[in-house]
């Protein structure tokens, strides 16, 4: 199943990180910091990969609650067939940290999962890769 990874720049190594594991658990992952090239046509891959995707999986950090990407891909999911109960969002280290108003209403009312704001080369996705997984 293919995922798309939705999160700041600020926060590409975690997303490396996190893609990593769950592409050991089997998901095909679509990260823009890792799938762009320089000289590609940003919108239009981004464009391509949301549409190729089922699933979405957003890391919810302070950074990626000010990020108008991060805003723009969430509002795409919320409004497509393909990610129906699919949007899966994460967040990152302690939730008082990522300003609630800054998340779409609907995402706040959604089941969230935890991940722990660690350097561990393998965060634990399973959970993730099995709601994921779970809908398929």
């Amino acid at each position: 199943m293919k995922v798309f990874m939705s999160h700041s720049h600020a926060d590409a190594a975690l997303a490396a990180r996190v893609s990593d594991a769950l592409q050991s658990s089997g998901l095909e992952v679509w990260d823009p910091d890792r799938n762009l090239l320089p000289g590609d046509n940003w919108a239009s891959e981004v464009g391509r990969a949301l549409e190729e995707a089922q699933a979405m999986i957003v890391l919810l950090t302070p950074a990626a609650a000010n990020s108008p990407h991060v805003k723009r891909e969430i509002e795409y999911a919320l409004g497509a067939r393909n990610y129906t109960n699919r949007l899966i969002p994460v967040v990152v280290g302690d939730p008082e940290l990522v300003p609630a108003d800054k998340i779409p209403w609907i995402v706040r009312r959604m089941r969230w999962f935890g991940l722990k704001d660690t350097e561990d080369d393998a965060p634990e996705v399973q959970p993730i890769a099995d709601a994921i997984l779970s809908h398929a």
